[in-house]
């Protein structure tokens, strides 16, 4: 339905956290998590090439990103539109897939496609990519390298978020919001990394390393 090529030119440029690359990535985990779950390969690379068309009109919001201004909502719409020729069955499951991608916006995912494309994009915020998409993401935000997190950390509140924030709030609960066998496999490996990188750097600020 879509090219890799008709998809790029669709972008508005982004911070290295969330530009084409990532949506490259995630069509590729997305390619694969498809294959072993069986859910309709067509839908699932639509979406996945589709995901993020509104990722930097949001980019600035970030944690506080409201229905209106939610990537998700505004890419499914937009998904809506550009596949306007096709059946409103494809056209649907497309947009629901993009819809229900986001971790923080509360729609569930209800088809399997929907689901791999869930996992593909969560398994792209954890492991030595995630992390470096963190730091990534807080030098384009002018976070601190690193903070320790308070007890009573609320985000959006007084206390700076950092990517050690961003792991104890999300990265290291997303192998847990998982859908698909599959993407719990490689989630598996993933997490166990990423934590031993947080764990290790944790040491080396405190200077027991």
């Amino acid at each position: 339905m879509l090219t890799i090529d008709e998809a790029c030119i669709l972008y508005e440029e982004a911070d290295s956290a969330h530009d084409f690359s990532h949506v490259l990535r995630v069509l590729a985990l997305a390619e694969h998590l498809a294959e072993q779950e069986c859910a309709d390969l067509s839908i699932v690379r639509t979406a996945a090439l589709l995901h993020d068309l509104a990722r930097a009109e949001d980019m600035e919001k970030g944690l506080d990103a409201d229905r209106e201004t939610d990537h998700a909502i505004i890419a499914a719409a937009e998904a809506r539109r550009i596949l306007s020729g096709q059946s409103e069955e494809i056209v649907e499951a497309v947009a629901h897939a993009i819809e229900a991608h986001r971790f923080r916006n509360g729609i569930e995912p209800k088809t399997i496609e929907a689901k791999v494309l869930f996992d593909a994009d969560k398994l792209d915020a954890i492991g030595a990519v995630g992390t470096a998409r963190a730091f990534a993401y807080g030098g384009r935000h002018g976070q601190p390298l690193w903070a320790d997190v308070s007890e009573n950390y609320v985000p959006g509140g007084d206390e700076s978020h950092t990517a050690h924030h961003e792991f104890h709030v999300k990265l290291k609960n997303v192998k847990d919001r998982l859908y698909t066998e599959s993407g719990r496999r490689i989630a598996a490996q993933r997490h166990q990394f990423m934590c031993a990188f947080f764990e290790q750097m944790a040491a080396e600020v405190r200077g027991e390393r």
